[in-house]
Order: structure tokens, then sequence, then C-alpha cells
């Protein structure tokens, strides 16, 4: 009798999968992920499954959220934007720690949680998780809000 699956077991085996592909990008773009990394990181759709750029503009945004992936059509083929909170805008060594953490939105949709998120975006940039959710609290903390 073939054993049955749980919603657990997705979302270990996802979270497995994405610390995988964060590990992945950090060995194609790494060690060092800046703001030239990132562009090519978007452009690449072994890393990025749909079309994504990155936009300086808070009026998308919720108080005290760092980014936030919009689809710029019905279909996710047709790409998304990242809003990023333009306080980052003359930080862009700081941009690529808040745009990886989207990236799970825009790879993996509505399933993706957001210990994924700190997962894929910690593997990629060679860090513990800890220390990633750590960076986001901070730079959620100079703008006026928690991580969303």
């Amino acid at each position: 009798m073939p054993q049955k699956l749980t919603i657990q077991d997705g979302r270990k085996s996802l979270n497995e999968h994405v610390a995988f592909k964060g590990a992945e990008l950090r060995e194609k773009y790494g060690p060092e992920i800046g703001w030239n990394q990132l562009l090519q990181i978007l452009q690449d759709p072994g890393c990025v499954r749909y079309p994504c750029e990155v936009a300086f503009d808070a009026a998308r945004l919720q108080p005290g959220e760092l980014a936030y992936p919009a689809p710029k059509g019905r279909r996710p083929e047709q790409g998304y934007i990242i809003y990023v909170h333009p306080y980052f805008a003359l930080q862009p060594q700081r941009v690529p720690l808040v745009v990886l953490y989207q990236l799970v939105v825009v790879n993996y949709g509505e399933f993706a949680s957001a210990l994924d998120a700190e997962t894929f975006g910690a593997s990629a940039l060679g860090i513990t998780t800890d220390q990633y959710y750590g960076a986001l609290c901070e730079m959620a903390g100079e703008i006026g809000g928690g991580v969303e």
C-alpha cells in the first residue's frame, strides 16, 4: 500500500528544494551577491521562473513592508515587478537580501512560506536563516516596520 503524503511532507520537500536552489544560485553567482549579480539572476530562467524587474516605489507596499512582487498581468508568464522600498535605492548592496526573499513567491506561488523564503535567501547568501532573518528585521526597522 503506497504511503500517503501529508501537507507537512510537501512543505518539508519544498523547503529542502528551495535550500538546494539557493545553494545552486550561490554557486553560480556568488560568493558575494550584489546589485550586478542580482540583475543577472533576475534574467536567468534557471533561477527565476518568470521575468522580473525591480522598481523602487513604496506605493504598492504596505506600511513597514520591504518589498512586494506584483504580477504585470493576469498570467505569471507576463512577469513581475518587485517593488522595493525606495529607502534602499541608494543601498544597492542590500537590495539582494530583500529581492531574494520575494523570488520564492515568484517561483513557487502562495504555497511557499516565510520559512521557505528565509531558507532560500540564506542559502543563496551563504548565511544561516537566523542571520538572514535578523538582517531583514534590521532593514524593516529602518523603515519603521516589521518583516512582512
